[in-house]
């Protein structure tokens, strides 16, 4: 396994539950069919949302019980942006509307080029400037040479956000030293660091590509 220095690992949050262990088995299983990979991937994607949105801000609130008066709090009201990174993302989208419903969602189109390993964009929509206080998830269910990620943080951070997290089911120690090098201030949540990549800048032992798994485009 490629060793991580201890100053990459200081911003990475490895989720660790007994379901969370279960569900990563059964995605990486190589005969799990399209259908139980794509909801084993939406179990995942929401474990990693709660964890990822565990400091975002609350206001007391009083609430009306039918029975009496209820203290509670409620999300301060700021902008949250869920950031797919194509097509792979698509697969988590879906959780991170279910807990953030008032999320906007931007969609990011990279492909990596298989001789350079490097990341080629397709389809970029954004504004030209985020509200400084946003909050944008990146999400992608693998982190293997970091490149898109990467290149997604950057396209943000270039038009003012100041606050991102990279959520991936998956991480190579590679992708992680890449985007802790060029974002230091970006923290990483996943459910594994795996051993390392392979010659094709795959994830070892990984899961295979995520995109053919979910959408059954072998």
């Amino acid at each position: 396994m490629t060793t991580l220095t201890p100053k990459a690992l200081e911003r990475v949050h490895i989720l660790d539950h007994p379901l969370v262990h279960h569900a990563l088995s059964e995605l990486r299983q190589k005969d799990t069919p399209v259908s139980r990979f794509r909801q084993r991937a939406r179990e995942l994607a929401k474990f990693l949302i709660l964890e990822a949105t565990r400091d975002l801000p609350t206001d007391p609130i009083e609430i009306e019980t039918p029975l009496g008066t209820a203290t509670g709090r409620t999300l301060r009201d700021y902008p949250i942006i869920i950031a797919p990174i194509l097509r792979a993302g698509l697969a988590m989208v879906e959780p991170a509307m279910e807990l953030l419903p008032e999320a906007e969602v931007r969609h990011i189109g990279l492909y990596r080029d298989e001789s350079t390993l490097q990341p080629v964009s397709y389809y970029v929509k954004l504004p030209d400037r985020f509200p400084p206080q946003a909050l944008v998830l990146v999400v992608d269910p693998m982190l293997a040479t970091g490149g898109s990620a990467v290149a997604t943080i950057d396209l943000f951070k270039a038009r003012g956000v100041e606050r991102l997290k990279f959520l991936c089911l998956i991480a190579s120690p590679e992708g992680i030293e890449r985007l802790g090098t060029a974002h230091p201030d970006v923290p990483l949540f996943t459910v594994s660091i795996d051993s390392h990549l392979n010659e094709r800048g795959y994830i070892v032992p990984g899961l295979g590509d995520a995109g053919d798994r979910s959408f059954g485009t072998y």
